[in-house]
């Protein structure tokens, strides 16, 4: 009889709690293999698995291997899982009915937290009063006397004053509330105010606008950009902040710069490092082969003189194709505003 020898445990596996090891050990079964394994959990427990599988994003190969020895053949080529909403949704979908799905994901992409007072202890107080202003005072008062003292009292300074009044009132006087009028206050939360928030929880315009400017050509990128520095400094400078450039490819890991060459036009790859700095063309160079590398520099060198428009158009579409990359959670793009890594 063979003895397994014991793997020895990743460093990287020790930032990854019990919960996330579950998510990401679900996520590398998948549908076809982790079914049964769902179909035994309860709804408390799915939507709590879904959420942490929804906010696992990147886990390194070295992390899932050792979460799936037995099926370290199959994972050994990948060097990633990438968790999101949408693969969490796929996965359910497979393995529960459509309802059930339904329900888990708006719960789930609402804000965080473990029961329905927890989430919405994660909602704003001015967003929350704003809901609450047009309820009745005894029902703000149940719903203030569930929530987390703190934010219940800024919740309560949001609201207007005869009414905050009133509603302390009512909680002064509020006996035991009855579990069935909780249930029931409950489920209007959850199905006309938790449900709204999360359909109408929109990306703030600012990264709309980068993702425009990050379509422009240099040129005109650079003077509408000028423009509206006069006009609004701080919006001009937080789209600044908020753009992936063709200098930010220069932060990007190893692994992430040969995806990119690999997918990359090559032509288009020579003419976009032919107007870039040294630095940038030895980060490119390293993540292809020897052989490759030395093509690159010929083609390069047999381009003589090139437009700087046509280096800036190859640039700016070497960016376009690492954000679809990244989208699609085969790169990790880094943030240039900060020392951690995220998924795009």
């Amino acid at each position: 009889m063979s003895v397994m020898t014991p793997v020895a445990e990743p460093p990287e596996l020790k930032k990854y709690s019990g919960l996330q090891r579950a998510a990401a050990l679900m996520l590398a079964l998948g549908h076809e293999h982790g079914g049964p394994i769902w179909e035994q959990l309860t709804i408390d427990e799915i939507k709590e698995l879904s959420q942490a599988i929804a906010q696992l994003g990147r886990v390194p190969a070295v992390v899932v291997e050792h979460l799936l020895v037995q099926f370290s053949g199959e994972v050994s080529s990948m060097t990633s899982l990438h968790g999101s909403f949408e693969s969490t949704e796929r996965l359910l979908e497979a393995v529960l009915p459509p309802e059930r799905v339904k329900e888990i994901m708006e719960d789930i992409r609402g804000p965080s937290g473990r029961t329905m007072w927890d989430k919405l202890s994660n909602v704003s107080e001015t967003v929350l009063a704003g809901y609450l202003k047009n309820e009745y005072p005894q029902t703000v008062a149940v719903i203030l006397h569930k929530l987390r003292s703190d934010h219940a009292a800024r919740v309560l300074a949001e609201l207007p004053n005869e009414m905050a009044t009133d509603v302390v009132m009512r909680m002064l006087r509020m006996e035991t509330v009855q579990k069935d009028v909780i249930l029931q206050v409950e489920q209007t939360l959850k199905s006309e105010f938790m449900t709204n928030l999360s359909r109408a929880q929109r990306r703030d315009p600012h990264e709309t606008m980068a993702e425009v400017f990050n379509a422009l050509d240099r040129t005109t990128e650079e003077a509408m950009l000028t423009a509206l520095d006069e006009k609004a400094p701080e919006s001009a400078e937080r789209i600044r902040a908020l753009m992936f450039t063709f200098e930010d490819l220069g932060n990007l890991l190893p692994a992430a710069i040969q995806v990119i060459v690999r997918n990359s036009n090559k032509r288009e790859l020579a003419l976009a490092l032919k107007g870039s700095p040294e630095e940038m063309k030895q980060l490119f160079f390293s993540g292809m082969t020897e052989r490759a590398a030395k093509l690159m520099r010929d083609d390069m060198s047999a381009m003589g003189p090139v437009r700087a428009r046509d280096c800036e158009e190859a640039q700016t579409n070497l960016v376009r194709l690492a954000k679809s990359l990244g989208d699609r959670g085969e790169i990790v793009l880094v943030d240039p505003k900060s020392d951690d890594a995220m998924i795009y």
